[in-house]
């Protein structure tokens, strides 16, 4: 047997993984920075295609999304009836005692619960007119440097220059069983 038909499938790795590795960066330096701009369009395209303003309005108005937002705004009325309220009328903070503000807060939390839905509703209604998901996602993929594309795509070109490198391999292990079986 000839031992140096073993080195085969290690050349071929090496010029596998070196291959690679070069067309890694000159995918990364040259081709995706000059390409950016129909890349950024291509992109937004597809995303605002995926995203529906009337999804995000049936997940805001979900009843178990205000349910989790209510402590928030239970706090804020209690804060507003003991002390802002007392502060902005003295005379009012002076007639009313906890039984009341507890009153007051239920009252209010009531209707808050019933309104949310509708201001919330009428809130996604007007980001349907005042977002454009499509520039806005293309604006930003324009603004990311070529520096940050380089720099997220380094462990994605590790892999590219491993694969590289066993297809490589295995090309130079088919080689050598055909000089083998010659």
């Amino acid at each position: 047997m000839n031992y140096w038909l073993l080195i085969i499938p290690v050349i071929s790795a090496v010029i596998g993984f070196t291959g690679s590795w070069i067309a890694g960066i000159i995918l990364t330096k040259k081709i995706i920075p000059s390409r950016q701009e129909e890349m950024a369009k291509m992109i937004g395209q597809k995303a605002a295609e995926g995203f529906s303003i009337t999804d995000m309005e049936q997940r805001v108005a979900d009843p178990e999304n205000i349910k989790k937002v209510m402590p928030v705004v239970e706090a804020h009325i209690d804060d507003f009836l003991r002390h802002k309220l007392k502060a902005k009328m003295p005379m009012i903070g002076m007639l009313i005692g906890d039984k009341t503000i507890n009153s007051l807060k239920e009252v209010f939390l009531k209707e808050i619960e019933e309104m949310f839905p509708q201001v919330m509703a009428k809130f996604t209604g007007n980001l349907k007119n005042e977002i454009n998901i499509e520039a806005l996602i293309t604006a930003k993929i324009r603004s990311v440097g070529p520096g940050a594309i380089r720099e997220s795509l380094s462990p994605v070109l590790k892999y590219f220059g491993l694969s590289g490198a066993v297809v490589g391999f295995v090309i130079g292990l088919v080689n050598a069983a055909l000089f083998l079986s010659i």
